[in-house]
């Protein structure tokens, strides 16, 4: 994890500030301290990454996190205690802030609608539909919020869709191919209506269906078919406003992009005193 903290966070550095920060090195340097703040509440995430930023320009700058990753925020709480390098904390701000309120965005997202669907059995999981770059810190973030990861890429899952059904000619022919290849990973099988569910029930190799874009009533449906055999994953379209009637038809999973994609970043200031 460090290793990927301080890889990314350097090439986020190098972009921001190239060939050197113009505007800071127009200030006299001086040893000054500030504040991270929050502007409203939210979850905080992304500590790490925030400290790299700064850390890496300067090594001598000095930082008091109040808060750790996980932790609930609110408005106006001083996040952070900074001191050091005038410049080096002006050239720093941005990639730290921007790390800091994507990340607590993230969390923020994952933990309203996991707590949306606390009086249900149903764990909230996050997509591939992450930032590129940003695959292992938002899923972190889901972490920090509360959700549950899903495959982290194209490695670690055989997750079958339907352009490998269509390309194998069967849903019974993908899993077969899968299982004979990679017999010690997961297997996920994407259905899309009620035929397919059923085809895939009865295959022992799967270990979990995913119902693409199911209505609720066929939701309901899938679950009674179902009746325990294997883990149900509903997924398509689920947001804040469905979620609940989603997690209700008893499902075990619900995997959405939302948390991940369709984020607002949280607003957060870095002020001088």
């Amino acid at each position: 994890m460090n290793k990927q903290v301080k890889n990314l966070v350097a090439l986020a550095l190098d972009e921001d500030i190239g060939t050197g920060d113009v505007s800071a090195s127009l200030l006299d340097d001086k040893i000054i301290s500030a504040q991270i703040i929050a502007r409203e509440p939210a979850v905080m995430c992304g500590v790490d990454y925030a400290q790299m930023a700064f850390l890496l320009l300067n090594k001598d700058i000095q930082l008091e996190w109040h808060f750790s990753d996980g932790e609930q925020i609110d408005n106006a709480q001083v996040l952070c205690t900074l001191s050091g390098s005038a410049n080096s904390i002006i050239s720093a701000e941005r990639v730290a802030l921007n790390f800091l309120q994507t990340l607590s965005g993230v969390a923020t997202q994952t933990k309203i609608l996991v707590d949306k669907i606390a009086h249900t059995k149903v764990k909230l999981l996050d997509t591939r539909k992450t930032l590129p770059g940003l695959r292992l810190a938002q899923k972190y973030a889901v972490q920090c919020g509360g959700g549950v990861n899903h495959r982290m890429g194209l490695y670690d899952c055989v997750m079958l869709k339907e352009n490998h059904i269509i390309t194998s000619g069967s849903i019974k022919n993908s899993v077969s191919a899968a299982t004979e290849r990679y017999p010690k990973l997961p297997l996920i099988v994407e259905v899309e209506n009620i035929a397919q569910l059923n085809e895939t029930l009865d295959l022992t190799e799967v270990n979990r269906v995913l119902c693409d874009n199911f209505s609720i009533k066929d939701l309901k449906q899938a679950v009674a078919l179902s009746n325990g055999k294997k883990p149900l994953e509903a997924s398509g379209n689920i947001g804040e406003n469905t979620i609940v009637e989603v997690a209700q038809t008893g499902v075990d999973y619900i995997s959405t992009g939302a948390i991940t994609k369709n984020i607002q970043a949280i607003d957060l200031s870095l002020r001088f005193n």
